[in-house]
């Protein structure tokens, strides 16, 4: 029976290859579709998993509440883990750690090369999962001046990863640390990443800030222990920095490590639970959208062309077979059919996975020796072949044989009305996935032509490394005659990104109870006209500004905390210190235009600028002349720092990259969706052209007869089109307000943001219209040139 089984489908496969190519290929692209969804979504799910103690670690953050909102930080003070760690029951263990990734340069004999990593203290291996290759926790840290590397960092230090504990390296060419151990490389699904970690008390020893309750400078994490709930220790952390610091408005809080990727997302001091979970939750509902059109294209063929297995059901019925014979059988077509999709869709993710790879910035594999992904491909094929084996099967094991054996046709009512329902059901997810895409695509293109309030074009940023700082007159100077750069500035901060801020200040008029957070910038002179930041009114900072004559530093300001200290100019207006006993005052000589920082959605937040030595600063901006080559521009630069700064190896980065970088997660959003819209309109067209053969076919002496009578190539054209046309008509008329909510809820989400036009719906609709008439245009010109006689023989 198994064998007749087989033999029985692959005899329908071979003789209808046409409609078995479109469901196999059409299933095939879904399940592929889906698979590498799925494999996206999996890894995504496993951020930080690997640590065995997950469940039990926090990220330590702040919310400092404000007059206007409430903002949310991961900086805390530096005396605050072992304080918690004394006066709070349930804390198992706490981990300092210097903010970000450090990058140092690393000397081994006549190799130097750059490597980022962070300082930390010992528990850090007890409380993450970082198992040692060499040497050991226990003793990693016993000296000072004492480092643990990767193994992947051990290999570009030193060739190999065997056998490196003991050995030398000097660190920014000024201190010596000695290898204590090499960790195993840190799985790219990990919040916490460095190529090296070094003894917190280095950088802390250097820190002098770091030890005052009222500064926030560095990570902290906690270990709970067994049992005890985040709840109740967040409910002593509330006023924990207060007692210490009566004036601070900093309220900590403990931030679970299973939500550090997935749920980031906080709005005025509230964790809203969406981030990257959200994009998972839609990709996931896409894949499943893309296998559902696919299984609806094998739905409507199969029911579409059931009178050319209708005698096949009525001999079986009348030779014995029962009903639940013949459903098994045609589900298990389907099932057959799933299978041979998902070993096509299999060996399209195996070509396709690197291009996926590279465009997801990521390493997945299929690995079906893996039991998960085994089982999971399964579920798929099972999953597939019922839905769309279920109703064909249904339908076509419900025939009358004594109906089919006397040649009485039959009727199509309520078949025709379920396909056509599920041809709308197909191109409407096709349409909204249009939309949705567009829309997507031009907020992004809205958020990155925005105007910044700086030129980030032809600026290139460089670290500040070695002797830059003490030779940068020389340095400025030999730059400004290369004739390719136009000016040169230092600051203590990236300039798109947040910076240090505070919220002790004062002012005449400004209510006592108002708390406001203004950001805090240290600059040189040149900076405003290097960075295209345009001076309102004043003067730009100058060397004096910071002397203290007469306990007052000068300073400048944007146009966003000129309005907030009142009406009128803010030129010659103070500033004061909150606190201070001294009588130091801040005098404002200049005001410059807002920009744009930090969240590049959000509108610009006030900004304070002080003059700053060069030894104080972290980051060099060199303007490019606009007609000046690139290449050419870069090696000049480079002669010049080779020069001042020969140990140091010359790196850069142009801030319209690192501007870009900001987006690309949203880059990355916009991409899937453009490909998986793509591929749904793909298969769904696959599924109309399959439609469109069939009708043709059934009405080929219909088309013969109006031939014969004089009907025109395009009347018969016009005449099999129109219904499948009115049919795109009614799936617009069901997507244009389904994906106006949908994006308009998703729009909601950013404070700048475009509006939806009505001309998105229109193109949209327009595009899909097109595209199902080119789709059904091949098959309906065939039958409108064919040939009446041929059609009308047997009559």
């Amino acid at each position: 029976m198994i064998f007749n089984f087989f033999k029985t489908t692959i005899r329908n496969l071979r003789k209808n290859s046409t409609y078995s190519f479109l469901n196999i290929f059409g299933l095939a692209i879904g399940i592929a579709c889906a698979g590498l969804i799925f494999l996206w979504v999996e890894d995504e799910l496993k951020f930080d998993q690997f640590n065995a103690k997950k469940d039990r670690l926090y990220f330590v953050m702040e919310t400092q509440k404000y007059e206007a909102y409430t903002a949310t930080f991961g900086s805390t003070p530096g005396v605050l883990a072992p304080a918690m760690q004394t006066e709070i029951p349930g804390i198992a263990n706490t981990c300092r750690a210097s903010e970000g990734l450090t990058s140092s340069l690393f000397t081994i004999g006549h190799k130097s090369l750059y490597a980022s990593g962070r300082f930390a203290e010992p528990s850090l291996f007890a409380m993450f999962t970082l198992p040692f290759a060499e040497g050991n926790a226990k003793t990693a840290f016993e000296q000072l001046h004492s480092m643990v590397i990767t193994q992947k960092t051990a290999r570009n230090f030193f060739g190999t990863d065997k056998n490196i504990i003991g050995k030398t390296v000097r660190v920014n060419n000024h201190e010596d640390y000695v290898i204590t151990g090499v960790i195993k490389d840190i799985p790219e699904n990990s919040t916490i990443q460095f190529d090296w970690v070094a003894p917190f008390q280095v950088w802390f020893d250097d820190s002098p800030w770091a030890h005052r309750w009222g500064n926030n400078c560095l990570s902290t994490y906690v270990e709970l222990k067994p049992g005890v709930a985040p709840a109740s220790v967040n409910k002593l952390l509330y006023n924990f920095i207060q007692k210490q610091e009566p004036k601070s408005n900093a309220r900590p809080f403990l931030f679970s490590m299973n939500d550090w990727h997935l749920r980031n997302d906080f709005d005025n001091g509230v964790q809203t639970g969406g981030g990257t979970i959200t994009y998972l939750h839609l990709f996931t509902v896409i894949a499943w959208i893309i296998l559902l059109i696919a299984c609806i294209n094998f739905m409507n063929l199969a029911t579409a062309r059931s009178e050319k297995r209708a005698r096949e059901v009525g001999v079986r019925k009348v030779m014995g077979a029962a009903r639940q014979s013949l459903i098994f059988q045609f589900m298990g077509e389907a099932m057959f059919m799933a299978l041979l999709s998902a070993i096509c869709a299999v060996l399209v993710m195996a070509l396709v996975l690197p291009a996926f790879n590279l465009l997801a910035q990521k390493n997945l594999a299929i690995n079906l020796a893996n039991p998960l992904h085994l089982a999971a491909l399964f579920a798929i094929i099972f999953i597939s072949g019922l839905v769309a084996g279920s109703y064909p099967s249904l339908y076509l094991s419900s025939f009358n044989p004594v109906f089919i054996l006397k040649g009485i046709k039959l009727k199509d009512g309520s078949a025709s009305v379920i396909r056509k329902g599920l041809v709308v059901l197909q191109f409407s997810v096709s349409i909204i996935l249009i939309i949705s895409t567009v829309l997507i695509y031009l907020q992004m293109q809205h958020v990155k032509n925005r105007n910044l309030g700086l030129n980030k074009n032809n600026l290139l940023q460089i670290d500040m490394k070695g002797d830059m700082a003490k030779n940068y007159t020389p340095i400025k100077q030999e730059l400004l005659n290369s004739g390719v750069v136009e000016d040169v500035a230092l600051s203590d901060h990236i300039t798109l990104y947040s910076g240090n801020n505070t919220g002790g200040l004062t002012w005449d008029g400004k209510a006592s109870t108002a708390e406001i957070l203004i950001s805090q910038r240290y600059v040189s002179t040149g900076f405003f006209k290097t960075s295209g930041i345009k001076i309102l009114e004043g003067r730009d900072v100058k060397e004096t500004d910071s002397a203290m004559v007469n306990k007052t530093i000068y300073i400048v300001i944007t146009e966003t905390l000129e309005r907030l200290m009142g009406k009128g100019s803010a030129m010659g207006k103070t500033l004061h210190f909150d606190g201070d006993t001294s009588g130091v005052k801040a005098q404002v000589v200049g005001v410059v235009s807002d920009y744009i920082y930090g969240n590049m959605y959000g509108k610009p937040d006030p900004v304070m600028f002080f003059y700053s030595k060069p030894e104080n600063t972290t980051v060099m901006y060199v303007r490019l002349k606009t007609q000046a080559n690139t290449e050419t521009s870069l090696q000049n630069i480079q002669n010049v720092m080779k020069k001042y700064n020969p140990v140091y190896p010359f790196t850069y980065q142009f801030v319209d990259d690192q501007f870009n970088q900001m987006f690309l997660r949203e880059m990355l959003i916009s991409k899937l969706s453009r490909i998986f819209a793509t591929l749904a309109i793909i298969i769904s067209c696959l599924g109309l052209f399959g439609l469109a053969a069939y009708t043709a076919a059934r009405r080929t002496k219909e088309i013969g007869v109006r031939k014969v009578l004089g009907a025109s190539v395009s009347g018969i054209v016009g005449l099999l089109s129109k219904d499948f046309l009115k049919l795109i008509e009614i799936s617009c008329l069901v997507a244009f307000p389904v994906s106006w909510w949908v994006m308009h809820n998703w729009l909601l989400n950013y404070q700048y943001r475009i509006e939806i036009g009505w001309w998105v719906f229109l193109a949209a609709g327009i595009s899909a219209m097109l595209i199902a008439l080119i789709t059904i245009s091949f098959q309906s010109v065939k039958a409108a040139i064919a040939n009446p006689v041929t059609s009308l023989r047997s009559e």
